[in-house]
């Protein structure tokens, strides 16, 4: 994942587990650790290993979830995803925060349905009308037929925001001076805020389409 490093990693996971300890329902699951030094260190290996694909973490999450599944109850996986978006989208730009809350949501799943057997309360629930669709969305492009427009610096306007879903291959999303390149595929769609000046770049042969929303999409894998 471009633009995100052990450096950050390591900012999210102090801020988002400073959030979790005074949190009145999680706090409690995790007063269990003994050495947070110790326990924030192995979720750096973890995290570095999902995002970053270091290889360096070597344990097992299901295993060490399942320790404590007496303590763990469906609702916490939910309120987890909600400080893990809160702490992201505060301390990355938006594209890398939502990729990394979409691979969030995926490890919730999985160790919900492991630990307890049933996916995490509130994440398959949500009422149809507070969900946000696309009220538009473009034909599908291709590496030979993108408008040259979105290859070019340009804005989405004041209200509207704007999801890139890839089929086939990979673009790089940039904003305005590089400030932020981030490569999108199709496990990483990307998020295109408000009146944010950006750009794609090809990067080889490519199948995307771009859906527009009157608000912040909140699952991109739906």
């Amino acid at each position: 994942m471009d633009m995100l490093d052990e450096k950050q990693i390591a900012e999210v996971l102090d801020k988002f587990y400073e959030r979790v300890r005074a949190d009145d329902l999680l706090g409690p699951v995790f007063a269990v650790v003994a050495d947070w030094d110790e326990h924030l260190q192995r979720l750096g290996e973890f995290w570095s290993s999902v995002l970053l694909i270091s290889g360096r973490y070597k344990g097992n999450p299901v295993s060490m979830h399942s320790i404590h599944a007496h303590l763990i109850r469906p609702e916490m996986f939910a309120r987890w995803l909600e400080l893990w978006r809160m702490t992201t989208d505060e301390l990355l730009p938006l594209p890398v925060a939502a990729a990394m809350q979409a691979k969030a949501a995926r490890i919730a799943a999985r160790l919900s349905a492991a630990v307890l057997g049933s996916r995490p309360t509130g994440t398959s629930s949500v009422k149809e009308d507070a969900v946000a669709r696309p009220y538009k969305m473009t034909a599908e492009f291709s590496d030979s037929t993108i408008p040259a427009p979105l290859l070019s610096t340009h804005s989405l306007k004041a209200g509207t925001w704007g999801v890139i879903r890839i089929r086939l291959g990979a673009v790089r999303y940039l904003e305005q001076d590089k400030a932020l390149a981030v490569v999108l595929n199709p496990e990483n769609p990307g998020v295109i805020a408000p009146e944010t000046p950006h750009y794609l770049e090809l990067i080889g042969p490519v199948a995307l389409k771009i859906e527009f929303y009157d608000r912040k999409p909140a699952n991109l894998h739906s």
